[in-house]
């Protein structure tokens, strides 16, 4: 990305701002000429003290000039002071403005792009959030060094330089050579950094993904005492990245070494130049100064700049990765805009195949399914056989690569995503719980429920009996819960949602015997005229489903009502039995009949 294509992007989030960049901009010209006075105030000083001292007069005559020299100096610092405060504080305020644009942007646009964006190469949690966080961090600090140290310097230089020429043409000439000489090797400088900047912030998002990795399995981690291993691989993620930064200190201290060299030839030549006038009488020995400081008013505002600059190069890398996940609007939801007054729940697949982002064997392979309004569906199969993944496309999570899903006769790409998702209710195996009190995440299911619906939600998952016997009930945090309880705050979503048409992906796996029978007893109640599909390796959830379909490999093999396909000695025969042998069920049965 160019500093001019940075530009662009940025311009939309400082466009609101325009007022305040207007009064940056006049506040900065105006310290621009104040930031002269001294060149002035010092070639005025050294020729009426050089008259005086050759008219041989003192301290008696010269006290006059003593005195304006003095007002002038402090009525300009005082000045400068209010100047330099408002510049400051004026980008300061625009920085943090557009910061939180820019934060509360990208946030808001991820929010819209579907899952396959989260689960394609590069887009892990930890590398997103670097990139954000970096992106934003180095657009914010362009703009804070364009309006608070880039534009000042700069004005400063040409305001500067313009004065040298005004006073003496090639004195002038001399100091606008060394400028573009300048920034010739700078410009090279960047270049040959490039590489070396993009390299450091790919292995600054692999060292942020594995810190958060290690955070995310430090219990696995430790069961297998692994801590050397894990240790090791951000070792040498440390070290490639010391050896990149490093290689970029060393080509940046020799470019500025260059650039130092650079000034001070300008800076001989101006001191001979303009002793040569002063010899041929052409120049005033104040003159010497003032071109001097002139000079130096043109050099400082250069040497801040390269800094400025080679900071700028670092931030346009950043901002590339930054606006990379911003202007991904391929990756936004696909949403139709049919919207039913009532949702009877029948699905039919016709030929769906799906493989997911990256992958290159296919997930799903010609699915033929219909699930029935108001009765149950159950998904069986082995791990890794696609039925999560069905759930997937059935939510909209996920497009199908052909082939054709209806939701009551219609397809499911022409639905309002918001109106499709609103009428379905999802409980996965592992449902997320955040930060928040337990009744917050129950509310999660219908933000404007009562206290009285929570409640009532609470009771049907069999939670509200634990919740209130906890010092702070329902305003406990939700990440105190243990596991199990966890998960009953997630079926208490579902319940306080109330959808006609519900998911449930493992729904009691994290639960204990007494929870499952607890909770089972709710969902059948809950199943009732509703469309449910449920995905379980438990016998007591399936055997009574309207119908089963079983998958192996990403496509069904078998379908029909347990009797039905039991007596099939197929695949679903062999899963069955491997239950029960798992349940141990003849010694349950002897127990029983005991």
């Amino acid at each position: 990305m160019s500093l001019l294509q940075l530009f662009k992007n940025i311009s939309p989030y400082v466009k609101p701002y325009r007022w305040l960049v207007i009064f940056t901009l006049l506040l900065t010209l105006v310290g621009s000429f104040t930031a002269q006075v001294n060149a002035w105030v010092l070639r005025y000083t050294v020729d009426e003290i050089t008259v005086l001292l050759n008219n041989h007069q003192g301290l008696r005559e010269g006290v006059t000039i003593l005195i304006w020299i003095s007002v002038i100096l402090i009525v300009k610092e005082i000045l400068n002071s209010f100047l330099q405060f408002g510049q400051k504080y004026y980008g300061e305020k625009l920085r943090i403005y557009i910061s939180r644009d820019l934060a509360q942007t990208v946030i808001e646009k991820v929010l819209t792009y579907k899952l396959a964006f989260f689960s394609s190469g590069g887009n892990q949690p930890g590398k997103l959030q670097t990139r954000i966080d970096r992106g934003i961090e180095s657009i914010t600090r362009l703009v804070q060094n364009f309006f608070i140290d880039v534009l000042p310097l700069f004005t400063n230089s040409i305001v500067a330089l313009l004065m040298m020429f005004n006073a003496n043409f090639y004195v002038g000439l001399v100091g606008l050579c060394v400028v573009p000489v300048y920034f010739y090797v700078t410009r090279i400088q960047a270049d040959k950094l490039s590489g070396s900047r993009r390299k450091i912030r790919e292995l600054r998002e692999n060292k942020s993904q594995g810190i958060l990795g290690i955070l995310e399995s430090i219990m696995v981690i430790k069961s297998f005492i692994r801590e050397d291993i894990e240790g090791e691989k951000q070792m040498q993620l440390q070290n490639d990245l010391t050896g990149a930064q490093m290689k970029t200190r060393k080509l940046s201290f020799f470019f500025d070494g260059l650039k130092s060299f650079i000034e001070q030839i300008g800076v001989v030549l101006i001191i001979i130049l303009t002793a040569y006038f002063v010899l041929s009488g052409q120049m005033t020995i104040g003159a010497i100064m003032f071109h001097i400081m002139l000079f130096n008013n043109v050099s400082a505002p250069i040497r801040q700049l390269h800094r400025i600059y080679d900071q700028m190069n670092d931030a346009l890398i950043y901002s590339e990765g930054f606006f990379d996940i911003l202007k991904a609007d391929h990756q936004i939801e696909q949403s139709g805009k049919y919207k039913p007054t009532d949702v009877k729940g029948e699905f039919r697949l016709k030929k769906v195949n799906f493989t997911y982002p990256d992958n290159e064997e296919p997930t799903l392979h010609d699915i033929d399914m219909v699930i029935e309004p108001n009765k149950i569906t159950a998904l069986v199969g082995l791990s890794g056989a696609g039925k999560s993944t069905l759930i997937n496309l059935l939510d909209k999570f996920y497009l199908p690569e052909s082939g054709e899903i209806l939701l009551d006769g219609i397809s499911l790409n022409d639905y309002d995503t918001t109106f499709l998702r609103d009428n379905i209710g999802l409980v996965l195996q592992k449902n997320h719980i955040f930060n928040g009190s337990i009744d917050e995440n129950i509310r999660y299911g219908n933000p404007n429920a009562t206290h009285e619906a929570v409640v009532e939600a609470a009771k049907k998952s069999y939670i509200h009996d634990q919740i209130m016997s906890l010092p702070n009930g329902y305003d406990t945090s939700a990440l105190a819960l243990s596991g199990g309880q966890q998960q009953k705050i997630a079926i208490a979503r579902m319940f306080l949602k109330n959808p006609p048409i519900i998911f449930l992906d493992e729904p009691t796996a994290s639960l204990d015997a007494v929870s499952t029978e607890q909770i089972k007893n709710s969902l059948d109640a809950i199943k009732k005229d509703r469309t449910v599909v449920i995905i379980s390796h438990s016998i007591s959830q399936i055997i009574d489903s309207n119908r089963i379909y079983v998958m192996k490999n990403g496509r069904v093999v078998e379908s029909g009502t347990h009797e039905e396909i039991y007596h099939q000695n197929g695949t679903y025969s062999e899963i069955f039995n491997a239950m029960a042998r798992s349940l141990n069920i003849d010694k349950i049965s002897k127990t029983l009949e005991d």
